[in-house]
């Protein structure tokens, strides 16, 4: 066994759950500042809205395999926030009309 193995942190990610902004950062491997501009560019929403403090914010759980992939698409393509913003847009409207056709799919009849 390895003794250098790093503890891993097993949670049901989803949106009943939520992490916070420094929290949200360090699973994702992005820093702070990033998730906050990519707040700015409308590809994350806080949970909270009002005067706290940046760290204090809170973020729906589920946000965290999106900001996975976004730290995944600037590491493999050396892409600035705002392009890694616009491919998630891309991503979610794709995620949606498959999810769309799988369900429209469900309701046609069953061909022998």
């Amino acid at each position: 066994m390895n003794t250098n193995m790093q503890a891993v942190e097993w949670v049901w990610l989803d949106e009943v759950q939520s992490v916070t902004l420094p929290e949200l950062a360090r699973v994702c491997g992005i820093s702070t500042a990033d998730v906050d501009e990519l707040v700015e560019y409308g590809a994350l929403q806080p949970l909270q809205t009002g005067p706290s403090e940046a760290d204090l914010r809170m973020f729906s759980a589920d946000c965290v395999t999106r900001m996975r992939t976004a730290s995944k698409l600037r590491l493999d393509f050396d892409l600035d926030l705002f392009a890694v913003a616009l491919l998630l847009d891309h991503i979610q409207r794709i995620e949606t009309l498959e999810q769309q056709v799988r369900s429209l799919q469900a309701q046609l009849p069953k061909r022998h």
